[in-house]
């Protein structure tokens, strides 16, 4: 099995998770209703283990509660980083342990676990429950990118995963900037600040460039798609062939010198603080961070923020997002509950439930269903974001690649793109070295 994509990752959002351990985060409301499963003690006696991420901890306590009060199923909830997910789950089905029923898998390894064996085809499934379900419901791209290999479906979205620009107003106004429509804005943008307040500990950006891809792989993305650039073209082909993928690390090296330092050793855990503390100006991040930014225990940048679309560069002039994570549900194909597997999916992936979510500060969960997105909940919690996703910029979003040789092409990427930040190559010669190993992946692997 190919190394992890995470290698080393800082697990996505553990900085704010310490909020739930402080006592920061709300108390979690039960579930209001659920009709399909309100026969109360349908599953009473039985257990079924989850395994999820770090990262949603607070989305596994309340899944656990609340199928245990309407089934009365014991849950138990196992929490790995997100490095370890794939590998405990593949480990747990091929030495025959089969201990977890449901994984919350990452889609750019749905390919890979479909492959090995590990976890179900539940297209029938799906078919068969799908008035319960409401596929239709789900956004499009979303639903075919983290559930679909090979013309079947592995699982349900649980998780939708993009970012947007979060900037800090109040230094915006300082210096008379605006919010970047460009790349070329953001980084001068970067400038004005940093040369500026940089003797006060504050720079003009927080950019998360250390050599984990989960992290340099989605700064990347949000420039590749600024840019006009894709990751693959339509026949499966590296893509990383074009005057866009050389234009958008450019552009990602031009930001380094006026950045917090320093972009290689950057992560959630550097670059998240600054931003929230008011010493990083601007962060490229997933949506939810502005409910963080509005919360008074955890942020100094209450009502002095901001947030825009991912900015275009070069010719390009539409803006659109990436898909960067991105997680989904699903049953193990070792799973001795599969029934009992099954239905805490669809509670915990259904459309009330993810409004629920959505709306709950610590989740860590973005818009994964055209209701949710829409839902006056979310609105109101994301009055600042939710206008620049509602407008099927979700629908447009750039995906990472998903094959069963995904993992190797992340590693590839992200070796270069490290070496371009340290400067031990230029931007041309990374990007051209990352295409011929993605050629040379492709082609023995496709």
């Amino acid at each position: 099995m190919s190394s992890s994509i995470f290698g080393q990752a800082y697990r996505r959002r553990s900085v704010l998770k310490s909020l739930a351990a402080a006592g920061a985060l709300p108390f979690i409301a039960p579930l209001a209703s659920s009709t399909a499963l309100a026969s109360g003690n349908k599953y009473a006696g039985r257990t079924v283990n989850l395994l999820i991420i770090q990262p949603h901890v607070v989305t596994g306590k309340k899944i656990a509660e609340d199928f245990e009060r309407l089934t009365g199923a014991k849950v138990n909830v196992t929490a790995v980083p997100y490095d370890q997910v794939s590998v405990k789950a593949t480990l747990d089905v091929q030495s025959g342990a089969n201990q977890f029923d449901v994984i919350d898998y990452f889609y750019t390894y749905k390919g890979q676990l479909a492959e090995d064996g590990v976890i179900e085809d539940v297209t029938d499934l799906i078919e068969r429950d799908k008035a319960e379900i409401q596929p239709e419901d789900f956004i499009q791209t979303i639903y075919d990118q983290y559930t679909l290999h090979d013309g079947r479906r592995y699982g349900l979205p649980y998780d939708g995963d993009s970012h947007l620009l979060f900037y800090n107003r109040e230094l915006f106004d300082r210096y008379g900037l605006k919010a970047p429509a460009t790349w070329d804005e953001y980084n001068e943008n970067a400038r004005v600040i940093t040369e500026a307040e940089k003797k006060n500990g504050i720079y003009g950006a927080a950019v998360l460039g250390a050599k984990i891809p989960v992290i340099i792989l989605s700064t990347y993305a949000n420039r590749l798609t600024g840019f006009g650039g894709n990751f693959l073209k339509a026949d499966g082909t590296s893509a990383l062939d074009s005057t866009e993928a050389v234009e958008a690390l450019k552009s990602l090296l031009a930001s380094a010198p006026h950045a917090l330092p320093t972009p290689l050793e950057t992560r959630f855990e550097e670059g998240l603080p600054a931003f929230l503390n008011g010493k990083a100006a601007q962060i490229d991040f997933w949506t939810d961070l502005g409910g963080y930014a509005q919360d008074p225990k955890g942020s100094k940048i209450v009502d002095k923020w901001g947030v825009t679309r991912i900015p275009v560069g070069g010719s390009n002039k539409t803006p659109r997002l990436a898909f960067n994570a991105g997680f989904g549900f699903a049953i193990t194909s070792g799973s001795k509950n599969k029934d009992v597997a099954w239905d805490l999916i669809k509670l915990a992936t259904g459309k009330d439930y993810h409004q629920e979510l959505l709306a709950l500060t610590g989740s860590g969960i973005d818009p994964d269903r055209q209701s949710g997105l829409k839902s006056k909940n979310f609105r109101d919690f994301q009055p600042l974001v939710q206008p620049l996703l509602d407008d099927g910029a979700l629908e447009n979003s750039l995906a990472w690649p998903t094959a069963v040789y995904a993992p190797k092409l992340e590693n590839a990427l992200t070796d270069e793109l490290a070496l371009a930040l340290a400067g031990t190559k230029s931007a041309e010669q990374a990007i051209a070295d990352a295409h011929q190993a993605w050629t040379e992946i492709i082609e023995t692997n496709g």
